[in-house]
């Protein structure tokens, strides 16, 4: 009996405690644990707890759930309103309502259940929190939606401009035409800039700042009513297509492998520059600001929901431009490629840091892998398309020679080239570093490059093999003289082309110095080759009655005279008609050339007339063959090299 009564008093203590707990839902349910935790003599009591807290609950939720209801739809409009747009304050009131619902579902789950009460209230509760995340997931959508910042091309370049034609350099074809590496340096120079985003981040507004707030209430009372994968779902697909629409903007395009591979060359160059640009812009300002985004909305709710949100959203972004690079990187090698490849190796290797910081999580590992193989697959593009370069200099074999002796294509394509790649010594030093080249160790010049670098090794053999190349082609003049015309043009050139570039801090002095001596040598051989015989007849010798005979020596035969000067006007006449075809396009050159000449022809003329003008002077038609005087002869020196073929058909006007 003294039992019973003990119990009822504490029977009727705890009901004093659940009518002075009110409505505090937390402190009620902290109690029932509490009680609940002791032996079974409390059963009885904590029952009675939990169906006066029931009570309350149910009291509650009546509250909660006509909130939540009273904006499922717009009973006027026949249409859904939008509580973040219209109204303001009644989204705050929304918010706590689904405050309570959710902390009384939560609540609920934590009791017994026994009665079949409490279970329906359960069932009902969490009906309501169902119909409250679908509300929230719709307004979620719809600020994203709204609020999302348009993007055009001059908010996603900045103050770089997006080149919408599809220009691109010209492969080189042996045997005819001016054909340059790519058009020339300067259009070169030119399209690299034009992807050089050199102003910094452009730090783009993704979302209205106004509407971050708002974006942030509703994340977190999803993700912590167990709502999070609907939540990331919602805001992935939406941020998903903002982030494509960023990449046609910038002209990148979805194209399969097999698309690119079958693209002509300046169609998919005009693309790869595009592809350079979006990757800069993309993961310094579209893939950071969306980060920052993800962060401002989903920080509070840890590191999981924010990482995931954010991979699912760029993900497709990302593999849009790896897949892209992937498919130039395996795609056919040949050397108008090499300076895009090289292109798209820098402008992911600068990439790739941010890359790692933006997707340093579990979550975002797969594609940090993926940037990270596409670099080495572009690295060993690069090496491949350059070891196509130096093969495609040792098998070209066109066989026609060049008119005129002229530069030829070839040496033009390829010094434009390596002029181009040295922008990129950095990147191919690194690439190159392990790599051997078919050079001699042996070969002294090797020794004394102006660098020890694999670049200033590699153009070294550059170089040798298209020396090697122009001295074939040289041969396929039958004219001796103008072998040594076209080896000195070539050579000159390609000293040139060094000297006045940073190939020649990379090859030295001491290689400029070396051909430059062999172009003298050229110049030397040029002169015998196409003067001597001419000179020949200005010699003394076989002009004498007698053997042996002279002018000093002897009386001197006006037949063999005759003869001498005969042989030398034709000789003459006929280098002019031939050389003043010959293009020798330095000036330097043609003029130094031109006084060489003048200087072992004109005082030998002049010399020879001298000597025995007088004895032709008296005889018929005696400018038949003294024809021409020095002064002639020096002024008609001034044709030669210029290419354009005349003849001396009409002796000019000679001086008395």
């Amino acid at each position: 009996m003294a039992a019973v009564e003990g119990d009822e008093r504490v029977i009727a203590t705890a009901q004093q405690i659940v009518k002075s707990l009110g409505t505090t839902k937390n402190a009620t349910k902290d109690i029932i644990m509490i009680l609940s935790s002791f032996d079974n003599r409390l059963s009885t009591m904590t029952d009675l707890l939990a169906s006066s807290g029931a009570g309350e609950m149910e009291e509650r939720l009546d509250a909660a759930e006509a909130k939540v209801m009273q904006w499922d739809l717009n009973l006027e409009t026949g249409r859904q309103c939008f509580l973040w747009d219209d109204f303001p304050d009644e989204a705050r009131d929304f918010l706590s309502a689904v405050d309570e619902v959710s902390g009384l579902t939560e609540s609920l789950g934590k009791l017994s259940l026994a009665s079949e009460e409490e279970r329906d209230l359960l069932d009902r509760a969490q009906s309501v929190l169902q119909v409250a995340m679908d509300r929230l997931e719709d307004e979620f959508r719809h600020v994203l939606i709204r609020k999302t910042v348009p993007l055009d091309a001059d908010r996603l370049s900045g103050s770089t401009s997006i080149r919408r034609d599809d220009e691109g350099g010209s492969e080189y074809s042996g045997g005819g035409g001016d054909h340059d590496c790519g058009g020339s340096e300067e259009i070169d120079a030119a399209d690299r800039s034009e992807y050089a985003c050199d102003e910094g981040p452009l730090s783009l507004e993704l979302i209205r700042p106004e509407a971050i707030p708002g974006l942030r209430d509703i994340a977190h009372r999803m993700v912590n009513s167990g709502y999070a994968g609907e939540c990331c779902q919602v805001y992935s697909s939406i941020r998903r297509d903002v982030l494509e629409e960023c990449l046609s903007i910038l002209g990148v395009d979805k194209l399969s492998i097999d698309d690119v591979q079958k693209m002509e060359w300046n169609p998919l160059d005009g693309k790869i520059r595009r592809w350079i640009q979006a990757m800069k812009i993309t993961v310094g300002d579209i893939f950071s600001g969306e980060h920052r985004l993800c962060e401002q909305i989903f920080g509070e709710l840890g590191g999981d929901v924010r990482e995931v949100c954010f991979v699912e959203t760029a993900k497709s972004a990302v593999l849009q431009l790896l897949n892209f690079g992937e498919a130039v990187a395996i795609g056919r090698r040949s050397p108008e490629k090499l300076s895009r490849i090289l292109d798209m190796y820098d402008a992911l290797a600068e990439a790739l840091p941010d890359l790692q910081f933006l997707f340093s999580g579990e979550a975002g590992e797969a594609l940090v892998e993926e940037a990270m193989s596409l670099l080495v697959s572009l690295g060993d593009a690069a090496k491949g398309t350059f070891a196509e370069f130096e093969n495609a200099i040792r098998r070209e074999a066109s066989r026609t020679p060049i008119q005129g002796g002229a530069i030829h294509p070839l040496v033009r394509y390829v010094m434009n080239y390596l002029k181009l790649l040295v922008d990129y010594s950095d990147t191919l030093n690194v690439l190159m570093e392990d790599d051997t080249i078919n050079v001699p160790e042996e070969d002294e010049e090797i020794r004394y490059l102006g660098s020890n670098s694999p670049m200033a090794r590699r153009l070294f053999s550059l170089t040798s093999l298209l020396e090697a190349n122009v001295v074939e082609k040289s041969k396929l003049y039958k004219d001796k003289a103008m072998q040594f015309v076209f080896l000195m043009n070539n050579l000159l050139y390609i000293v040139q082309r060094v000297k006045d570039s940073e190939l020649s801090g990379l090859l030295g002095d001491r290689w400029v110095k070396k051909r430059r001596g062999q172009v003298r040598q050229y110049a030397t051989g040029y002169l015998r080759a196409s003067w001597n015989k001419v000179l020949l007849c200005l010699k003394d010798e076989g002009i004498g009655s007698g053997l042996g005979g002279s002018s000093s020596g002897g009386a001197v035969s006006k037949v063999a005279l005759k003869e001498r000067f005969k042989n030398f006007n034709l000789g003459f006449e006929e280098i002019y008609r031939n050389q003043t075809a010959w293009n020798v396009p330095d000036p330097q050159l043609s003029e130094e050339l031109r006084i060489s000449i003048s200087e072992k022809v004109i005082p030998a003329y002049r010399s020879f007339m001298g000597r025995f003008r007088s004895h032709l002077e008296s005889s018929r038609h005696a400018d038949k063959y003294i024809k021409y005087t020095p002064e002639d002869l020096e002024n008609y020196l001034l044709d030669l090299f210029e290419g354009v073929p005349a003849t001396l058909s009409h002796p000019r006007r000679k001086s008395s």
